[in-house]
Protein backbone atom coordinates (compact mmCIF):
# COMPACT_ATOMS: atom_id res chain seq x y z
CA UNK A 1 0.00 0.00 0.00
CA UNK A 2 1.60 3.27 -1.30
CA UNK A 3 0.47 6.27 1.02
CA UNK A 4 0.54 9.70 0.27
CA UNK A 5 -0.49 12.69 2.73
CA UNK A 6 -1.58 15.12 -0.29
CA UNK A 7 -3.66 12.98 -3.19
CA UNK A 8 -2.54 14.32 -7.01
CA UNK A 9 -6.19 15.37 -7.83
CA UNK A 10 -5.59 14.57 -11.53
CA UNK A 11 -9.67 13.75 -11.68
CA UNK A 12 -10.33 17.44 -11.50
CA UNK A 13 -9.51 18.07 -15.30
CA UNK A 14 -9.96 14.19 -16.36
CA UNK A 15 -12.53 12.96 -18.89
CA UNK A 16 -13.77 9.50 -18.05
CA UNK A 17 -15.00 6.86 -20.09
CA UNK A 18 -18.10 4.84 -19.02
CA UNK A 19 -18.15 1.35 -19.93
CA UNK A 20 -21.15 -1.11 -19.68
CA UNK A 21 -19.59 -4.50 -19.48
CA UNK A 22 -22.51 -6.55 -20.65
CA UNK A 23 -22.57 -4.61 -23.79
CA UNK A 24 -19.12 -3.59 -24.74
CA UNK A 25 -17.23 -6.44 -26.40
CA UNK A 26 -18.01 -9.93 -26.08
CA UNK A 27 -14.56 -11.82 -26.01
CA UNK A 28 -16.00 -15.55 -25.55
CA UNK A 29 -19.03 -15.59 -27.97
CA UNK A 30 -21.75 -15.47 -25.28
CA UNK A 31 -23.59 -12.85 -26.15
CA UNK A 32 -22.99 -11.13 -23.47
CA UNK A 33 -19.91 -8.36 -22.83
CA UNK A 34 -17.07 -9.16 -20.73
CA UNK A 35 -13.71 -8.40 -18.92
CA UNK A 36 -11.29 -9.65 -21.39
CA UNK A 37 -13.71 -7.85 -24.44
CA UNK A 38 -12.63 -4.39 -22.03
CA UNK A 39 -9.49 -5.38 -22.39
CA UNK A 40 -8.79 -6.18 -25.86
CA UNK A 41 -10.24 -2.52 -26.66
CA UNK A 42 -8.51 -0.67 -24.57
CA UNK A 43 -6.48 0.85 -26.99
CA UNK A 44 -9.78 2.39 -28.60
CA UNK A 45 -10.30 3.96 -25.38
CA UNK A 46 -6.76 5.26 -24.93
CA UNK A 47 -6.31 6.31 -28.25
CA UNK A 48 -9.90 8.59 -27.32
CA UNK A 49 -7.85 10.42 -25.61
CA UNK A 50 -9.92 10.27 -22.24
CA UNK A 51 -7.72 9.72 -18.76
CA UNK A 52 -9.64 6.97 -16.75
CA UNK A 53 -12.40 4.44 -17.35
CA UNK A 54 -15.44 3.85 -14.80
CA UNK A 55 -16.25 0.22 -15.55
CA UNK A 56 -20.18 -0.54 -14.25
CA UNK A 57 -20.35 -3.72 -11.95
CA UNK A 58 -19.06 -6.41 -12.59
CA UNK A 59 -19.69 -8.40 -9.25
CA UNK A 60 -20.82 -11.78 -8.86
CA UNK A 61 -24.74 -11.54 -8.68
CA UNK A 62 -28.11 -13.05 -9.31
CA UNK A 63 -28.46 -10.11 -12.51
CA UNK A 64 -31.94 -8.75 -11.16
CA UNK A 65 -30.86 -5.42 -11.92
CA UNK A 66 -27.94 -6.17 -14.15
CA UNK A 67 -25.18 -6.07 -11.32
CA UNK A 68 -26.22 -3.25 -8.91
CA UNK A 69 -27.48 -6.18 -7.40
CA UNK A 70 -24.27 -7.99 -5.52
CA UNK A 71 -23.97 -11.22 -3.64
CA UNK A 72 -20.29 -11.43 -3.51
CA UNK A 73 -18.24 -7.84 -3.36
CA UNK A 74 -15.21 -10.03 -3.59
CA UNK A 75 -15.71 -12.38 -6.68
CA UNK A 76 -16.29 -11.84 -10.36
CA UNK A 77 -19.44 -13.01 -11.98
CA UNK A 78 -18.54 -15.66 -14.18
CA UNK A 79 -20.58 -14.44 -17.15
CA UNK A 80 -17.81 -11.47 -17.25
CA UNK A 81 -14.63 -13.68 -16.69
CA UNK A 82 -11.97 -14.17 -13.84
CA UNK A 83 -10.58 -12.24 -11.44
CA UNK A 84 -7.43 -12.78 -12.99
CA UNK A 85 -9.36 -11.31 -15.94
CA UNK A 86 -9.79 -8.56 -14.13
CA UNK A 87 -5.94 -7.85 -12.93
CA UNK A 88 -5.22 -8.40 -16.28
CA UNK A 89 -7.50 -5.53 -17.21
CA UNK A 90 -6.26 -3.36 -14.63
CA UNK A 91 -2.31 -4.35 -15.52
CA UNK A 92 -2.99 -3.53 -19.20
CA UNK A 93 -4.66 -0.04 -18.78
CA UNK A 94 -2.66 1.21 -16.34
CA UNK A 95 0.68 0.40 -18.65
CA UNK A 96 -1.40 2.55 -21.49
CA UNK A 97 -1.96 5.16 -18.49
CA UNK A 98 -5.44 4.71 -17.89
CA UNK A 99 -6.70 4.83 -14.62
CA UNK A 100 -9.53 2.91 -13.29
CA UNK A 101 -12.33 3.43 -11.16
CA UNK A 102 -14.91 0.32 -10.27
CA UNK A 103 -18.51 0.78 -9.68
CA UNK A 104 -19.63 -0.17 -6.09
CA UNK A 105 -22.96 -0.28 -4.56
CA UNK A 106 -22.92 0.56 -0.86
CA UNK A 107 -26.84 1.15 -0.14
CA UNK A 108 -28.12 -2.34 -0.66
CA UNK A 109 -26.77 -5.61 -1.33
CA UNK A 110 -28.66 -8.90 -3.44
CA UNK A 111 -31.07 -10.90 -1.40
CA UNK A 112 -29.04 -13.51 -2.18
CA UNK A 113 -26.17 -11.99 -0.48
CA UNK A 114 -24.81 -13.77 2.93
CA UNK A 115 -25.59 -11.20 4.84
CA UNK A 116 -28.40 -10.48 3.89
CA UNK A 117 -29.48 -14.80 4.35
CA UNK A 118 -28.46 -14.21 7.81
CA UNK A 119 -29.79 -11.21 8.57
CA UNK A 120 -33.46 -13.09 7.90
CA UNK A 121 -33.04 -15.64 10.41
CA UNK A 122 -33.58 -12.59 12.73
CA UNK A 123 -32.83 -13.86 16.62
CA UNK A 124 -29.07 -12.90 18.33
CA UNK A 125 -27.14 -13.46 15.09
CA UNK A 126 -24.53 -11.67 14.08
CA UNK A 127 -26.64 -9.69 11.46
CA UNK A 128 -29.94 -9.20 12.55
CA UNK A 129 -29.84 -5.57 12.07
CA UNK A 130 -27.28 -5.02 8.87
CA UNK A 131 -30.45 -4.53 6.96
CA UNK A 132 -33.40 -2.36 7.67
CA UNK A 133 -36.34 -4.67 9.55
CA UNK A 134 -39.61 -3.22 10.62
CA UNK A 135 -42.79 -4.76 12.19
CA UNK A 136 -46.01 -4.62 10.14
CA UNK A 137 -48.44 -1.78 10.99
CA UNK A 138 -51.31 -3.32 13.62
CA UNK A 139 -53.52 -3.85 9.85
CA UNK A 140 -50.24 -5.63 8.27
CA UNK A 141 -49.56 -2.84 6.21
CA UNK A 142 -45.82 -1.35 5.99
CA UNK A 143 -44.62 0.42 8.54
CA UNK A 144 -44.41 3.74 6.55
CA UNK A 145 -45.33 5.30 2.44
CA UNK A 146 -42.10 5.22 1.38
CA UNK A 147 -42.04 4.81 -2.08
CA UNK A 148 -39.56 2.54 -4.46
CA UNK A 149 -37.68 3.95 -6.97
CA UNK A 150 -38.93 0.96 -9.09
CA UNK A 151 -42.47 1.08 -8.38
CA UNK A 152 -44.74 -0.16 -5.28
CA UNK A 153 -43.79 0.10 -1.45
CA UNK A 154 -40.52 0.64 -0.79
CA UNK A 155 -41.06 -2.60 1.83
CA UNK A 156 -40.89 -6.36 1.10
CA UNK A 157 -42.77 -8.51 3.68
CA UNK A 158 -40.43 -11.63 4.74
CA UNK A 159 -42.49 -14.74 5.69
CA UNK A 160 -39.55 -15.82 7.67
CA UNK A 161 -38.45 -13.08 9.89
CA UNK A 162 -41.99 -12.28 9.98
CA UNK A 163 -41.45 -8.65 9.38
CA UNK A 164 -41.07 -5.71 6.74
CA UNK A 165 -37.17 -5.22 5.16
CA UNK A 166 -36.31 -1.70 3.29
CA UNK A 167 -35.60 -1.99 -0.19
CA UNK A 168 -35.48 1.68 -2.22
CA UNK A 169 -34.96 -0.30 -5.28
CA UNK A 170 -36.29 -3.63 -6.55
CA UNK A 171 -37.34 -6.34 -3.67
CA UNK A 172 -34.60 -8.75 -4.76
CA UNK A 173 -31.82 -5.36 -3.16
CA UNK A 174 -32.60 -5.07 0.64
CA UNK A 175 -31.06 -1.89 2.09
CA UNK A 176 -28.22 -2.25 4.15
CA UNK A 177 -28.75 -0.57 8.28
CA UNK A 178 -25.66 2.26 8.20
CA UNK A 179 -26.73 3.02 11.35
CA UNK A 180 -25.07 -0.07 12.72
CA UNK A 181 -21.46 0.78 12.99
CA UNK A 182 -20.22 -2.57 11.84
CA UNK A 183 -21.83 -2.43 8.57
CA UNK A 184 -20.11 1.06 7.74
CA UNK A 185 -16.58 -1.06 8.43
CA UNK A 186 -17.92 -3.88 5.92
CA UNK A 187 -18.32 -1.51 3.66
CA UNK A 188 -15.03 0.03 4.05
CA UNK A 189 -13.21 -3.11 4.33
CA UNK A 190 -14.62 -4.41 1.07
CA UNK A 191 -13.62 -1.49 -1.03
CA UNK A 192 -10.06 -1.65 0.86
CA UNK A 193 -10.35 -5.05 -1.07
CA UNK A 194 -10.19 -3.51 -4.27
CA UNK A 195 -8.09 -0.23 -3.86
CA UNK A 196 -5.03 -2.68 -2.77
CA UNK A 197 -5.58 -4.16 -6.12
CA UNK A 198 -4.73 -1.11 -7.28
CA UNK A 199 -8.63 0.66 -8.45
CA UNK A 200 -7.34 4.32 -8.70
CA UNK A 201 -10.70 4.56 -7.29
CA UNK A 202 -14.58 4.07 -7.15
CA UNK A 203 -17.65 5.21 -8.35
CA UNK A 204 -20.51 4.85 -5.48
CA UNK A 205 -23.80 4.20 -6.63
CA UNK A 206 -27.00 5.46 -4.99
CA UNK A 207 -25.02 6.51 -2.29
CA UNK A 208 -27.35 8.92 -0.52
CA UNK A 209 -29.36 6.31 -0.23
CA UNK A 210 -27.44 4.83 2.11
CA UNK A 211 -28.88 6.28 5.24
CA UNK A 212 -32.87 6.15 6.35
CA UNK A 213 -34.88 7.94 9.25
CA UNK A 214 -34.12 5.84 12.40
CA UNK A 215 -37.56 6.46 13.18
CA UNK A 216 -39.46 5.74 9.89
CA UNK A 217 -41.21 8.25 9.66
CA UNK A 218 -43.42 9.10 6.83
CA UNK A 219 -42.45 11.34 3.38
CA UNK A 220 -44.37 14.40 3.16
CA UNK A 221 -46.06 15.49 -0.16
CA UNK A 222 -44.60 17.54 -2.82
CA UNK A 223 -47.13 20.61 -3.55
CA UNK A 224 -47.53 19.69 -7.23
CA UNK A 225 -47.87 23.65 -7.78
CA UNK A 226 -44.80 24.61 -6.43
CA UNK A 227 -42.29 21.96 -6.96
CA UNK A 228 -43.64 19.97 -9.89
CA UNK A 229 -43.06 16.14 -10.26
CA UNK A 230 -39.59 14.62 -11.37
CA UNK A 231 -40.35 11.34 -13.08
CA UNK A 232 -39.78 9.35 -16.31
CA UNK A 233 -43.56 8.69 -16.34
CA UNK A 234 -45.56 11.09 -18.40
CA UNK A 235 -47.85 11.20 -15.48
CA UNK A 236 -47.66 11.10 -11.83
CA UNK A 237 -46.44 8.17 -9.99
CA UNK A 238 -46.33 7.55 -6.12
CA UNK A 239 -42.64 8.05 -6.04
CA UNK A 240 -42.36 11.43 -7.54
CA UNK A 241 -45.23 12.70 -5.36
CA UNK A 242 -43.67 12.30 -2.40
CA UNK A 243 -40.58 14.91 -1.44
CA UNK A 244 -38.08 12.43 -0.17
CA UNK A 245 -36.97 13.70 3.32
CA UNK A 246 -36.97 10.20 5.31
CA UNK A 247 -35.95 7.93 3.01
CA UNK A 248 -32.72 9.08 1.34
CA UNK A 249 -29.71 12.15 1.94
CA UNK A 250 -29.72 11.76 5.92
CA UNK A 251 -27.07 13.56 7.57
CA UNK A 252 -25.53 10.65 9.07
CA UNK A 253 -24.60 10.36 5.41
CA UNK A 254 -22.25 12.81 5.40
CA UNK A 255 -20.36 11.11 8.56
CA UNK A 256 -19.64 8.17 6.46
CA UNK A 257 -18.67 10.28 2.88
CA UNK A 258 -15.99 11.41 5.76
CA UNK A 259 -14.98 7.82 7.00
CA UNK A 260 -14.97 6.86 3.36
CA UNK A 261 -12.75 9.85 2.56
CA UNK A 262 -10.15 9.24 5.14
CA UNK A 263 -9.57 5.41 3.63
CA UNK A 264 -9.09 6.48 -0.14
CA UNK A 265 -6.57 8.87 1.44
CA UNK A 266 -4.70 6.65 2.76
CA UNK A 267 -3.53 5.05 -1.16
CA UNK A 268 -1.90 7.13 -3.56
CA UNK A 269 -4.15 9.51 -6.15
CA UNK A 270 -7.11 7.44 -5.51
CA UNK A 271 -10.50 9.27 -5.69
CA UNK A 272 -14.38 8.93 -5.67
CA UNK A 273 -17.39 10.03 -7.35
CA UNK A 274 -20.61 9.98 -5.54
CA UNK A 275 -23.48 9.55 -7.83
CA UNK A 276 -26.57 11.64 -6.13
CA UNK A 277 -30.28 11.31 -6.99
CA UNK A 278 -31.74 13.48 -5.18
CA UNK A 279 -34.62 16.35 -4.82
CA UNK A 280 -32.18 19.08 -5.13
CA UNK A 281 -29.24 17.70 -7.39
CA UNK A 282 -26.99 20.43 -7.00
CA UNK A 283 -27.43 21.00 -2.93
CA UNK A 284 -26.68 17.32 -2.48
CA UNK A 285 -23.84 17.48 -4.87
CA UNK A 286 -22.26 20.46 -3.28
CA UNK A 287 -23.00 19.23 0.57
CA UNK A 288 -21.38 15.60 -0.76
CA UNK A 289 -18.07 16.80 -2.01
CA UNK A 290 -17.88 19.89 0.70
CA UNK A 291 -15.44 19.54 3.76
CA UNK A 292 -13.38 16.58 3.24
CA UNK A 293 -16.14 14.01 1.81
CA UNK A 294 -16.14 12.54 -1.69
CA UNK A 295 -13.91 14.13 -4.43
CA UNK A 296 -16.87 14.67 -6.50
CA UNK A 297 -20.43 13.98 -7.33
CA UNK A 298 -22.07 12.65 -10.04
CA UNK A 299 -25.70 14.20 -10.86
CA UNK A 300 -29.24 14.42 -12.78
CA UNK A 301 -29.05 17.63 -13.78
CA UNK A 302 -28.04 17.57 -17.22
CA UNK A 303 -29.37 13.47 -17.47
CA UNK A 304 -33.07 14.80 -17.80
CA UNK A 305 -34.95 17.26 -19.96
CA UNK A 306 -36.29 17.01 -23.32
CA UNK A 307 -35.28 20.44 -24.37
CA UNK A 308 -31.38 22.13 -24.43
CA UNK A 309 -31.50 26.16 -23.85
CA UNK A 310 -28.82 27.97 -22.40
CA UNK A 311 -30.17 28.46 -19.46
CA UNK A 312 -30.37 24.71 -18.41
CA UNK A 313 -26.44 24.32 -18.71
CA UNK A 314 -25.95 28.16 -16.89
CA UNK A 315 -28.34 27.46 -14.39
CA UNK A 316 -26.84 23.93 -13.21
CA UNK A 317 -23.45 24.83 -13.40
CA UNK A 318 -24.03 28.17 -11.43
CA UNK A 319 -26.30 26.66 -8.94
CA UNK A 320 -23.50 24.22 -7.88
CA UNK A 321 -21.16 26.93 -7.58
CA UNK A 322 -23.36 29.09 -5.83
CA UNK A 323 -23.50 26.31 -2.70
CA UNK A 324 -20.81 27.55 -0.02
CA UNK A 325 -18.01 24.85 0.67
CA UNK A 326 -15.59 23.51 -1.35
CA UNK A 327 -17.29 21.09 -3.40
CA UNK A 328 -16.39 19.66 -7.19
CA UNK A 329 -18.73 18.56 -9.41
CA UNK A 330 -19.04 15.95 -12.41
CA UNK A 331 -20.96 16.43 -15.47
CA UNK A 332 -22.17 14.15 -17.69
CA UNK A 333 -25.12 13.86 -20.70
CA UNK A 334 -25.39 10.22 -21.20
CA UNK A 335 -24.99 7.27 -19.03
CA UNK A 336 -26.90 3.61 -18.71
CA UNK A 337 -29.90 4.67 -17.01
CA UNK A 338 -31.46 7.89 -18.85
CA UNK A 339 -32.62 8.32 -22.94
CA UNK A 340 -29.15 9.04 -25.11
CA UNK A 341 -28.52 12.31 -25.18
CA UNK A 342 -28.67 12.46 -28.89
CA UNK A 343 -32.53 11.51 -29.16
CA UNK A 344 -33.09 13.23 -25.53
CA UNK A 345 -32.18 16.43 -26.90
CA UNK A 346 -32.53 15.49 -30.60
CA UNK A 347 -35.11 13.52 -31.37
CA UNK A 348 -36.77 15.12 -34.31
CA UNK A 349 -33.78 16.16 -35.95
CA UNK A 350 -32.40 14.45 -39.40
CA UNK A 351 -29.84 12.82 -39.49
CA UNK A 352 -27.07 15.42 -40.24
CA UNK A 353 -28.43 17.70 -37.93
CA UNK A 354 -27.93 14.71 -35.17
CA UNK A 355 -24.46 14.41 -36.14
CA UNK A 356 -24.12 17.74 -35.64
CA UNK A 357 -25.66 18.07 -32.97
CA UNK A 358 -23.61 15.12 -31.22
CA UNK A 359 -20.20 17.06 -31.99
CA UNK A 360 -21.57 20.26 -30.13
CA UNK A 361 -22.69 18.67 -27.12
CA UNK A 362 -19.37 16.64 -26.72
CA UNK A 363 -17.34 20.30 -27.07
CA UNK A 364 -19.82 21.75 -24.10
CA UNK A 365 -20.19 18.73 -22.00
CA UNK A 366 -15.58 18.67 -22.13
CA UNK A 367 -15.40 22.67 -21.97
CA UNK A 368 -17.77 22.76 -18.53
CA UNK A 369 -16.13 23.35 -15.49
CA UNK A 370 -15.77 20.53 -13.81
CA UNK A 371 -14.65 16.53 -13.93
CA UNK A 372 -16.01 15.08 -17.44
CA UNK A 373 -18.31 11.88 -17.71
CA UNK A 374 -18.40 10.12 -21.45
CA UNK A 375 -20.64 6.84 -21.82
CA UNK A 376 -19.67 4.29 -24.08
CA UNK A 377 -21.08 5.12 -27.79
CA UNK A 378 -21.50 8.87 -27.28
CA UNK A 379 -18.11 9.34 -29.57
CA UNK A 380 -20.24 7.94 -31.86
CA UNK A 381 -22.85 10.18 -31.70
CA UNK A 382 -25.33 7.20 -30.46
CA UNK A 383 -28.94 7.55 -30.78
CA UNK A 384 -31.32 5.93 -27.96
CA UNK A 385 -32.67 2.05 -29.63
CA UNK A 386 -36.22 1.43 -29.54
CA UNK A 387 -36.53 -2.59 -27.63
CA UNK A 388 -39.72 -4.28 -29.17
CA UNK A 389 -41.67 -5.16 -25.65
CA UNK A 390 -40.66 -8.96 -26.08
CA UNK A 391 -36.82 -8.12 -26.14
CA UNK A 392 -36.95 -5.72 -23.05
CA UNK A 393 -34.43 -6.72 -19.78
CA UNK A 394 -34.58 -3.83 -17.67
CA UNK A 395 -37.23 -4.28 -15.00
CA UNK A 396 -37.90 -0.67 -14.41
CA UNK A 397 -39.14 -1.02 -18.41
CA UNK A 398 -41.30 -3.45 -18.14
CA UNK A 399 -42.67 -2.12 -14.83
CA UNK A 400 -43.17 1.07 -16.74
CA UNK A 401 -44.25 -0.04 -19.98
CA UNK A 402 -45.82 1.19 -22.30
CA UNK A 403 -45.02 4.79 -20.82
CA UNK A 404 -41.54 4.03 -21.06
CA UNK A 405 -39.15 1.00 -22.39
CA UNK A 406 -37.26 1.91 -19.21
CA UNK A 407 -33.01 1.75 -19.80
CA UNK A 408 -32.17 -0.63 -22.79
CA UNK A 409 -32.33 1.74 -25.37
CA UNK A 410 -29.70 3.22 -23.64
CA UNK A 411 -27.36 0.25 -23.13
CA UNK A 412 -27.90 -2.23 -26.28
CA UNK A 413 -24.34 -3.59 -27.42
CA UNK A 414 -21.34 -1.20 -28.97
CA UNK A 415 -21.61 -1.58 -32.67
CA UNK A 416 -17.75 -2.08 -33.60
CA UNK A 417 -18.59 -3.35 -37.61
CA UNK A 418 -21.34 -2.50 -39.12
CA UNK A 419 -20.55 -5.23 -41.68
CA UNK A 420 -20.59 -7.68 -39.60
CA UNK A 421 -23.18 -9.96 -37.83
CA UNK A 422 -24.24 -7.93 -34.46
CA UNK A 423 -21.96 -5.05 -35.75
CA UNK A 424 -19.48 -7.16 -34.40
CA UNK A 425 -19.98 -7.02 -30.88
CA UNK A 426 -20.10 -10.89 -30.76
CA UNK A 427 -19.54 -13.32 -32.89
CA UNK A 428 -21.58 -15.74 -31.11
CA UNK A 429 -25.11 -17.09 -32.76
CA UNK A 430 -26.92 -14.12 -30.18
CA UNK A 431 -27.00 -10.35 -27.95
CA UNK A 432 -28.15 -10.19 -24.71
CA UNK A 433 -30.00 -7.06 -26.58
CA UNK A 434 -31.13 -6.66 -30.04
CA UNK A 435 -29.03 -4.26 -31.81
CA UNK A 436 -30.37 -0.98 -33.75
CA UNK A 437 -30.61 -0.17 -37.36
CA UNK A 438 -29.54 2.89 -37.01
CA UNK A 439 -26.36 2.10 -35.02
CA UNK A 440 -25.46 0.03 -38.43
CA UNK A 441 -23.94 3.45 -39.81
CA UNK A 442 -22.52 4.53 -36.63
CA UNK A 443 -20.14 1.63 -35.96
CA UNK A 444 -16.51 2.12 -35.17
CA UNK A 445 -15.27 0.59 -38.35
CA UNK A 446 -17.44 2.99 -40.61
CA UNK A 447 -16.39 6.11 -38.87
CA UNK A 448 -12.40 4.76 -38.27
CA UNK A 449 -10.91 6.51 -41.25
CA UNK A 450 -13.79 8.92 -42.09
CA UNK A 451 -11.79 12.42 -40.89
CA UNK A 452 -15.63 14.23 -40.79
CA UNK A 453 -17.27 11.66 -38.76
CA UNK A 454 -18.14 12.23 -34.66
CA UNK A 455 -15.37 9.24 -33.90
CA UNK A 456 -12.68 11.37 -35.41
CA UNK A 457 -13.53 15.16 -33.55
CA UNK A 458 -14.13 13.41 -30.35
CA UNK A 459 -10.32 12.21 -30.88
CA UNK A 460 -9.32 16.06 -32.38
CA UNK A 461 -11.46 17.47 -29.46
CA UNK A 462 -9.88 15.63 -26.23
CA UNK A 463 -6.37 16.40 -27.61
CA UNK A 464 -6.51 19.76 -28.32
CA UNK A 465 -8.62 20.28 -24.72
CA UNK A 466 -5.43 19.11 -22.82
CA UNK A 467 -3.28 22.00 -24.64
CA UNK A 468 -6.10 24.37 -23.78
CA UNK A 469 -5.29 25.59 -19.87
CA UNK A 470 -8.18 27.56 -19.36
CA UNK A 471 -10.69 24.38 -20.51
CA UNK A 472 -8.27 21.91 -18.20
CA UNK A 473 -8.40 24.17 -15.02
CA UNK A 474 -10.05 27.49 -15.83
CA UNK A 475 -13.00 29.39 -13.90
CA UNK A 476 -15.91 29.90 -15.65
CA UNK A 477 -18.76 32.70 -16.24
CA UNK A 478 -21.32 32.67 -18.14
CA UNK A 479 -21.44 35.74 -21.13
CA UNK A 480 -25.12 37.26 -22.11
CA UNK A 481 -25.89 36.13 -25.49
CA UNK A 482 -29.48 37.83 -25.84
CA UNK A 483 -30.82 34.56 -26.67
CA UNK A 484 -32.11 31.59 -25.12
CA UNK A 485 -30.43 29.00 -27.75
CA UNK A 486 -26.96 30.68 -27.58
CA UNK A 487 -24.42 29.67 -24.45
CA UNK A 488 -21.60 31.76 -24.05
CA UNK A 489 -19.20 31.23 -21.14
CA UNK A 490 -15.37 32.13 -20.06
CA UNK A 491 -12.89 29.74 -19.00
CA UNK A 492 -10.00 31.69 -17.80
CA UNK A 493 -6.34 30.16 -16.30
CA UNK A 494 -2.92 31.18 -16.15
CA UNK A 495 -3.26 33.79 -18.51
CA UNK A 496 -5.13 32.30 -21.48
CA UNK A 497 -8.97 33.43 -21.29
CA UNK A 498 -11.36 31.69 -23.76
CA UNK A 499 -14.54 32.69 -24.49
CA UNK A 500 -16.90 29.45 -25.33
CA UNK A 501 -20.39 29.82 -27.55
CA UNK A 502 -22.57 27.20 -28.38
CA UNK A 503 -26.03 27.51 -30.80
CA UNK A 504 -27.89 24.61 -28.95
CA UNK A 505 -30.81 25.16 -32.03
CA UNK A 506 -30.90 23.89 -35.94
CA UNK A 507 -31.41 27.43 -36.90
CA UNK A 508 -28.01 29.87 -37.93
CA UNK A 509 -27.45 32.74 -34.89
CA UNK A 510 -25.84 35.74 -34.18
CA UNK A 511 -24.14 37.20 -31.48
CA UNK A 512 -22.99 40.41 -30.70
CA UNK A 513 -19.06 39.96 -28.98
CA UNK A 514 -18.71 41.71 -26.41
CA UNK A 515 -14.84 42.30 -27.29
CA UNK A 516 -14.70 42.46 -30.43
CA UNK A 517 -11.00 41.84 -31.01
CA UNK A 518 -11.66 38.46 -30.82
CA UNK A 519 -10.51 35.85 -32.89
CA UNK A 520 -11.61 32.08 -33.20
CA UNK A 521 -8.91 29.77 -32.19
CA UNK A 522 -10.65 26.43 -32.75
CA UNK A 523 -8.85 23.96 -34.79
CA UNK A 524 -10.28 23.95 -38.67
CA UNK A 525 -10.71 20.04 -38.67
CA UNK A 526 -13.20 21.26 -35.51
CA UNK A 527 -14.72 24.20 -36.69
CA UNK A 528 -18.12 23.71 -38.32
CA UNK A 529 -17.72 26.71 -40.27
CA UNK A 530 -18.05 29.60 -37.44
CA UNK A 531 -16.84 33.27 -38.52
CA UNK A 532 -16.54 36.81 -37.30
CA UNK A 533 -18.17 39.40 -39.61
CA UNK A 534 -17.78 43.02 -38.13
CA UNK A 535 -17.91 42.61 -34.58
CA UNK A 536 -20.18 39.48 -34.16
CA UNK A 537 -20.06 35.72 -34.43
CA UNK A 538 -22.15 33.71 -37.04
CA UNK A 539 -22.80 30.23 -35.72
CA UNK A 540 -25.11 27.80 -38.19
CA UNK A 541 -27.13 25.06 -36.59
CA UNK A 542 -25.68 23.15 -33.50
CA UNK A 543 -22.13 24.70 -34.12
CA UNK A 544 -19.71 26.25 -31.81
CA UNK A 545 -16.46 28.24 -30.96
CA UNK A 546 -13.61 29.32 -29.29
CA UNK A 547 -12.46 32.84 -29.24
CA UNK A 548 -9.18 34.36 -28.01
CA UNK A 549 -8.00 38.34 -27.90
CA UNK A 550 -5.93 38.49 -30.37
CA UNK A 551 -3.03 39.79 -28.50
CA UNK A 552 -3.12 36.11 -26.42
Amino acid sequence: MKISQSPIEWWRNAVFYQIYPRSFYDSNNDGIGDLKGITDKLEYIRDLGVDAIWISPFFKSPMHDFGYDVSDYRAVDPIFGTMDDFDSLLKKAHNLNLKVIIDVILSHTSKDHEWFQESRQGGDNSKSDWYVWADAKPDGTPPNNWQSVFGGAAWTFDTHRGKYYLHNFLKEQPDLNYHNPEVQQAALDLCRFWLDKGVDGFRLDAINYMVHDALLRDNPPKNPDIEGYSTQFQKPDPYSMQRHVYDKSRPEALDFAKRFRALTDEYDAVMSVAEIGDDNFMQSAAQYTSENRYNTAYNFALLTGDELTSSVIQKAVEAFFDEPGDGWPSWSFSNHDVVRVVSRWGAALAPDYKQSLSKMLLALLTSLRGTIFLYQGEELGLTEAEIPYEHIQDPWGKYLWPEWQGRDGCRTPMPWDGNAPFYGFTRGDRAWLPLSDDHKNLSVNRQENDKSSTLAFTRDLLRWRKSQPALMSGDIRFLETGDKYCLGFERKHDGQSLHCYFNVSEGDKTIALPAPNKVIVTPEDMNLNASIKHGHLILPAFSFAYLESKDT
